[in-house]
């Protein structure tokens, strides 16, 4: 199926119930932009964390800021951003997960996750307040192969940005 650019919008409120309506939503856009089994299920994993993190670390449960979230189908990739009304982060501030230090310390963990899980995380301060993560995901088929940095891919991340 070949699909132009389409954009799904949907904006919830800052609660963790609403996280299964987003997920459940990742999952059938996923499926229909031609992504197989696993990269749904990374899709959906790294769309979870996002939410979750905006939830409850951006607006912080508060009823009156929502999180609004922007699917974007391309002909051979899914854009998703995230976005809540809260006071903002700098990503490279999070401890390393993976530091022997801190590995009973779960800050950071979920930004690790959706940048093992997704090809490509940016984030930015909204001009009108909060965040937003954008997560992009290319089907490999179109590439023919598992796209890398010094082809212009895929930019993988440490959990701290390196």
């Amino acid at each position: 199926m070949t699909f132009a650019e389409n954009l799904i919008q949907l904006r919830i409120a800052s609660q963790l119930e609403f996280i299964d309506l987003v997920t459940s939503l990742t999952d059938n856009l996923s499926a229909l932009a031609g992504f197989d089994e696993d990269s749904v299920y990374s899709i959906n994993m790294a769309v979870r964390e996002s939410v979750a993190n905006a939830v409850e670390h951006g607006n912080r449960y508060d009823p009156n800021k929502p999180v609004e979230i922007t699917f974007m189908i391309g002909s051979a990739n899914l854009s998703v951003s995230v976005r809540d009304h809260g006071e903002g982060f700098d990503p490279t501030s999070l401890p390393d997960p993976l530091d022997p230090s801190n590995l009973l310390n779960p800050a950071g963990r979920g930004i690790l996750y959706m940048r093992s899980f997704m090809d490509n995380i940016e984030y930015e301060r909204h001009p009108e307040g909060g965040m937003v993560v954008t997560m992009l995901k290319t089907r490999l088929e179109i590439s023919g192969q598992t796209p890398t940095v010094a082809d212009g891919g895929e930019k993988r991340q440490d959990a701290v940005g390196n």
